[in-house]
Parts: structure tokens; sequence; C-alpha cells
């Protein structure tokens, strides 16, 4: 098994908080507990020698509309869409989240819209299911260095704000995960700030792009990718859409994001996607497609610059990381 990438493995602030919070109780009592570098970028589709595991594809996967993203970029393999996740509510472990969170059950569910509105709102799932389900192909770029091609199903997140009318104070959004560690295991580990909370500029949040996804593949969101509810924002890093959403929140200050409270000097508020910004410990400049051999050239905003990049008119993208 070839070794696992430097970007693939825990955030340095948070393995040495962990470790001091390890050293802490062993001295307190006798305690028992559980047990990218660049390179020359190419665009084979070779399948992978490491390609992930997942479960058997569900009747109905794989009947979408389109094959690949608007620049011919092939839809990345079903079993691996499902099958290769982060998601720490359940498990660290990209490959066994789908096992780990197999009987979450994401039913009923509803969310709460509130802040910086005239009409706030507790939204029931079948309500917010009617706001629309169109299909939209958009490549996942993730702050560790490998990437998707998915086929979502949604609707565009303004569609769901304007219900509740942001008042002109709003600024900005904040996203809250389902707080539960009954049902999310991996809840009940002590390195993070739970629940998992996320933020946009409330002119991110609005524009047509940002995507809330009720399903992936022709199907409804199974757990392991954020049942019932997660954000797809395409230009962004893949940690900033948020899954299993239970609260929406207007407001006049930034939030401070799940990750931004871990590890502030390695995650920012914004983390577009930029090829010229490096993470402080690997490159941003390339990425590993999952399912293909190799690398490939990251992206400026993931490919998404014509449609985005005027709402960063004037910001210093390496300051606003």
């Amino acid at each position: 098994m070839p070794p696992i990438p430097s970007s693939e493995i825990t955030p340095e602030a948070l393995f040495w908080n962990r470790r001091r919070f390890i050293q802490t109780a062993l001295a307190g009592a006798a305690l028992t507990l559980p047990g990218c570098a660049a390179t020359s970028p190419v665009t084979t589709a070779t399948p992978a020698p490491d390609a992930p595991a997942a479960p058997t594809a569900p009747a109905g996967a794989g009947k979408v509309t389109g094959t690949s993203d608007e620049l011919g970029q092939p839809l990345t393999e079903f079993a691996a869409v499902t099958g290769y996740n982060n998601y720490y509510e359940f498990t660290t472990d990209k490959q066994a989240v789908a096992a780990t969170a197999a009987n979450f059950v994401a039913s009923p569910w509803s969310v709460q819209v509130d802040g910086l509105v005239a009409k706030p709102r507790q939204f029931a799932l079948e309500d917010i299911l009617k706001l629309g389900n169109e299909e939209r192909i958009y490549r996942l770029r993730c702050v560790e260095g490998w990437s998707m091609v998915i086929p979502w199903s949604g609707f565009s997140l303004n569609k769901l704000l304007a219900l509740v009318e942001p008042t002109s104070a709003a600024k900005y959004v904040r996203f809250e995960t389902l707080n539960d560690s009954s049902r999310m295991p991996g809840q009940k580990e002590p390195w993070y700030t739970w629940p998992y909370a996320e933020g946009l500029r409330l002119d991110e949040a609005m524009h047509d792009l940002t995507l809330i996804a009720t399903g992936v593949y022709g199907n409804p969101l199974p757990a392991q990718n954020g049942a019932p509810l997660r954000l797809a924002v395409p230009w962004k890093y893949g940690f900033k859409s948020i899954k299993a959403i239970v609260r929406i929140t207007l407001t006049d200050t930034q939030p401070t994001s799940l990750w931004m409270a871990a590890a502030p000097d390695e995650y920012g508020f914004y983390a577009n996607v930029n090829p010229r910004v490096d993470h402080p410990r690997w490159s941003q400049a390339d990425e590993r497609r999952i399912g293909e051999s190799g690398r490939r050239e990251t992206l400026m905003f993931n490919g998404y610059d014509k449609q985005v990049a005027s709402l960063y008119t004037g910001m210093d993208l390496r300051k606003f990381y």
C-alpha cells in the first residue's frame, strides 16, 4: 500500500491539541483510551491503485442527465462519491464513513432559519424539498488535495433565503450541523468544537451556484454524503460545504467555523480554491482526482472564476484565505 499523503492526515494544530489532552488525562489517572508534494499534472483517467472500496450502488444510481461537467471532465464513479468521504461527525476514516453512518436516520427533519430576517421560520424537510430538484454537476476540491466531479440534485440556497426575507443588516449566513452524539458517534471526540458550523458572506450565499443539495447520482443523499441536506459551494474547498444542516442564521457578524476555531492558522473564513495560495503544510497547485492516476493542475476558484471572481473584486486573495 502506498504511503498516506501528508495532505490527508490530521491537521498539525489538532494533533498537538490531541496529544496534550491525552498526556493530561494520563497524568491524572490510569485511563484506557481507544485506540502534497507537487508532481507534474496529468489528466489521464487510469484507475488509481488505491481507489477506495465502496458500497454497492442502489437501484437508480447513475441515472443522471449529464455524464461530465461543463469542462468535459467525466463524473467520478458513484462508488467513490459514496465511499470516500470526510465526515468527522461519524469517523475520521474516509473509507469507513459509509459503514459508520449506515444506521443514521434523517427523518423526520427540520431546519430553523432565523436571525436578521423578517420572517424567521422552521421548515419541515418536506417543505424544503418542494423548492426544487435540479441536477448540478459540480467539481469538489478538498483542501487536502483530492477532488471529484459529482452530480448533485437540489436547489439554489437563495430560494430558501428569499422565503425568510433577509433584512438590510444581514451580512453573513451561519450554518449549523445536527449535534447528537447518539446518532453521530464522532461527536463524542473532544478535539473539535461541536456542532460543526460554517459560514458564507450573504452575497456568496445568494449566488446561484450555491446549492442546497438533497440528492446525489439521481438518488436522495445517503448519510455519508450529508443527508438529508448539505451545502455544495463549488468554488470553495469542500469543508465549507456543511452537511446535515439543522439551522441557518443570518447575522451581521462573520461566523467562526469549526475549522477556524480548531486551527486558525490553517483554515480561513473564505477558503476559496486558489492554486497560488498554499496551505501552510502543503501545496495547493495541483490535486489528485479520485479514480485517476497522477495529479492535475488546480484551477482558480476551482474553475468557476468567470461566475464568482467579481464577488472578490479589490480583495487580497492571499490575505483573505
